[in-house]
């Protein structure tokens, strides 16, 4: 079967998620340096995400996508926008690069040019925002770089890992304002 490529950047490609990347996601999402930098750290499931699949995507609820490279079309993690509200036309937005030899490489804020263009196009989204924990510097000049704006520093939001941690909650509106 041949891929539907949602958005082609210069680097990355997107292409919806399907069933048969749940290992691949699930390994991702497990490894250290992916879990210690989101707000969810337990341990993922197949099990676990064939139920998100179930209830959030198939609902409309979340769109996820695979994050290629554009080179060799290699997997290496996943976008998403979840809590999809059509109403109030927002999102909350995450990523997560899954193969460590992709990081440090502008992966991320290619993916999120990319998903922000998509969500304001396709999925006719005004905002979107995303939470990070505030010691990810790595992962917030990324999204600064994308576009996001810091609105709210929260201040021991989290209790992770025996201790309190700080959340930032960051936004990009849609440019054209469309209403």
């Amino acid at each position: 079967m041949e891929k539907q490529w949602v958005r082609k950047g210069t680097g990355v490609w997107l292409r919806m998620m399907t069933e048969e990347d749940t290992d691949s996601i699930v390994a991702w999402r497990n490894r250290d340096f992916v879990r210690e930098q989101f707000i969810y750290q337990k341990p993922f499931t197949r099990e676990g995400h064939l139920h998100w699949i179930e209830t959030q995507v198939k609902t409309g609820r979340v769109v996820q996508m695979i994050i290629c490279l554009a080179q060799d079309e290699k997997a290496v993690g996943s976008v998403y926008f979840r809590d999809i509200d059509r109403e109030h036309r927002k999102a909350e937005y995450g990523i997560f690069i899954g193969e460590e030899t992709a990081l440090g490489k502008g992966i991320g804020t290619e993916t999120a040019h990319l998903a922000l263009d998509y969500a304001f196009h396709e999925l006719s989204l005004h905002r979107v925002m995303l939470r990070v924990l505030s010691d990810n510097v790595r992962a917030r000049k990324s999204y600064e770089h994308a576009g996001f704006i810091e609105e709210a520093y929260l201040h021991e939001d989290v209790f992770l890992q025996g201790g309190f941690r700080d959340v930032v909650l960051m936004a990009s509106l849609n440019p054209q304002k469309e209403v």
